[in-house]
């Protein structure tokens, strides 16, 4: 088609000039060689050179004397052909060459923008293993390749795109590509091995087919592997060193808090059983306060040695539940008799919407989550204020509250008090705690499938609430 095209333009300018326009050979030779320089451009260097010979027969036959015949009879005729011919051929190589140069840089270009898009989707993971697997994926899509093979020193393993990708690269030939550091490229078969350096050091091998990138380009999608690999592996390695400070820190935390609140309880019994073991003389009265002193005193010690383990069962998610279906007022009613020490100078006003349906649950956690509200309640309020539980039905979930007429709780440190350990900044000295109540609450409420929070005002109380899903 392109032949013909080329044939028909010659044509017509020749029929334009000899049969309309009569003007000199000179504008007939440049107008011919205005045309391909156009075909040249346009459709490269082969029709631009069938251009010029059908021209130059053209231009001789029908502009050069005698006319009509293949012959020259004036010498400067032949110079003037020759030239011509030399001048459009020349032309049209420098033309193609301008094109060829132009269809390298707009390829180049599309393999940069494509890198950029490789890069962009590598830098969105920072898990290693998540990243290994889907860096073949990536490069499929990325690169007009059909199979690829990622092969990594340190972990001494071969991911793969698709099963052909499998068989096309053996392990052992992407490990030789990494040992020695040198790509091969093999242009006939379509396939290239490109091994992934950090500087001196190789950290694997990559292995593509179908694959028409530049030698430029496969080093450059080697070295963007190579550091996003080894960008993973230091933000894995941060984590674990920073979950490791944490771990450290939230265990100083727990022993400097369980210590201080340790030693109150023990302080009271060691000061109670001396004094009944002094021969100091005590009337009936006394020595049931001392004694209930010890009784009070112990619960609270074993209570906060069971906080600790709760808190360390549920960092190693080893806290067992026993789920049944029960009425919420059985955990309510329990955790008033087991707070009672701490409500003995408040009254407690339940409302319990009646009629409320079953929820699954462990009941003796949910007691316990009760208790911590209760406790918090208890120890942040005034004496002889009172304390309001309230259960209802709020679409599918029952919602239970403890409302207080406490100080309140500071907007900013709403979400705080949840975290483990850590108490208002306004009360931490004054009230004694550890921290670690509400933290249990909220993950028991939490492995139950509800939520829990707290609606509070500064000067008029807090309502703590939870909620969890009927059956």
């Amino acid at each position: 088609m392109r032949f013909a095209a080329s044939t028909l333009i010659v044509s017509a300018i020749v029929f334009l000039y000899f049969r309309w326009l009569h003007v000199n050979p000179t504008t007939v030779g440049f107008t011919l060689l205005l045309a391909i320089l156009l075909i040249s451009a346009a459709w490269g260097l082969r029709y631009a050179t069938f251009t010029a010979i059908i021209a130059t027969v053209a231009y001789n036959f029908f502009f050069l004397p005698p006319l009509f015949r293949f012959t020259i009879a004036d010498p400067q005729n032949w110079i003037a052909l020759l030239a011509f011919l030399f001048t459009a051929v020349v032309a049209s190589q420098l033309s193609e060459r301008a094109r060829r140069g132009m269809a390298y840089a707009d390829q180049r270009r599309r393999e940069v923008e494509k890198l950029y898009s490789f890069s962009q989707q590598l830098w969105l993971s920072e898990n290693v293993f998540e990243l290994l697997n889907i860096i073949p994926k990536h490069i499929i899509d990325s690169f007009t390749v059909s199979g690829a093979a990622l092969f990594v020193e340190g972990k001494q393993e071969t991911y793969f795109f698709d099963e052909a990708s499998r068989s096309r690269f053996p392990a052992d030939q992407l490990k030789s590509i990494s040992d020695r550091g040198e790509p091969v490229l093999d242009r006939e078969h379509r396939i290239c091995f490109m091994p992934l350096r950090m500087g001196l050091r190789s950290v694997g091998a990559l292995g593509l087919s179908d694959c028409d990138l530049s030698r430029e380009s496969l080093e450059a999608i080697g070295s963007l592997v190579a550091i996003s690999i080894e960008r993973a592996n230091t933000m894995d390695k941060l984590s674990r060193s920073e979950a490791a400070r944490e771990s450290d820190r939230l265990r100083s935390v727990l022993l400097d808090s369980v210590t201080h609140e340790f030693r109150t309880p023990l302080t009271s019994i060691k000061a109670a059983a001396e004094t009944l073991l002094s021969e100091v003389e005590l009337d009936k009265p006394q020595r049931k306060d001392l004694l209930q002193v010890i009784n009070e005193e112990s619960d609270r010690l074993n209570r906060l040695v069971g906080e600790a383990g709760e808190v360390a069962q549920l960092d190693a998610h080893q806290l067992q539940f026993s789920f049944e279906m029960h009425q919420l007022y059985e955990p309510i009613e329990a955790a008033i008799r087991n707070s009672q020490p701490a409500l003995r100078r408040h009254p407690v006003e339940c409302t319990i919407t009646k009629s409320l349906p079953s929820v699954r649950m462990d009941v003796d956690r949910i007691t316990e989550v009760i208790v911590h509200l209760l406790d918090n309640a208890a120890k942040y309020s005034a004496p002889d204020t009172p304390i309001h539980i309230t259960a209802e039905l709020r679409d599918s979930e029952i919602v239970t509250s403890v409302a207080d007429h406490g100080p309140g709780v500071d907007e900013m440190e709403q979400e705080m008090i949840f975290e483990k350990f850590y108490r208002g900044r306004d009360q931490r000295m004054i009230i004694q705690g550890t921290g670690m109540g509400l933290p249990i609450a909220k993950a028991i409420v939490e492995l139950h499938g509800g939520t829990i929070g707290v609606t509070s005002q500064l000067g008029r109380g807090s309502l703590f609430y939870f909620s969890l899903p009927v059956a």
